[in-house]
């Protein structure tokens, strides 16, 4: 099996993105505020910044990631398997685009990774100085 890239298709934690529009949203990637259009088991892609990681010993080698992007914070699990192939991304990602699908369970939705990408670099864009806006002299 290949890792094949998700379809082309959320800074720093104390602050975080909700509510920030200015965020570099990757393109195709589905808002948290929008996670409830799409039907149980729809592909889905969302992108945030990581604000928990959690690998409970009960949960049998799953790991549960917490997202935030500028509507709200999207809840993720990490099967072992898809834990393997995208370890380094899943462990030191601080800004992740995860392709998945829709879990529903008790009013709660989930993305059930397949592909995770560490897009962190992508966080240079909101510490980057702005632009003069028009010319000089």
């Amino acid at each position: 099996m290949t890792d094949a890239p998700p379809p082309s298709s959320s800074f720093p934690a104390a602050g975080g993105f909700h509510g920030r529009p200015d965020w570099p949203r990757p393109p195709a990637c589905l808002p948290h505020a929008r996670l409830d259009e799409p039907p149980s088991g729809a592909r889905v892609c969302v992108a945030g910044l990581v604000l928990v990681r959690q690998r409970p010993g009960t949960a049998k080698g799953v790991i549960f990631l917490t997202l935030e992007d500028e509507t709200g914070v999207s809840n993720i699990v990490v099967w072992q398997k898809v834990y393997e192939r995208f370890r380094r991304a899943v462990i030191s990602g601080r800004l992740l685009r995860v392709t998945g699908r829709i879990q529903r369970e008790s009013g709660v939705v989930h993305v059930v990774a397949e592909h995770v990408e560490d897009i962190s670099p992508l966080l240079d864009r909101l510490t980057a100085p702005a632009e003069p806006q028009g010319g000089g002299a």
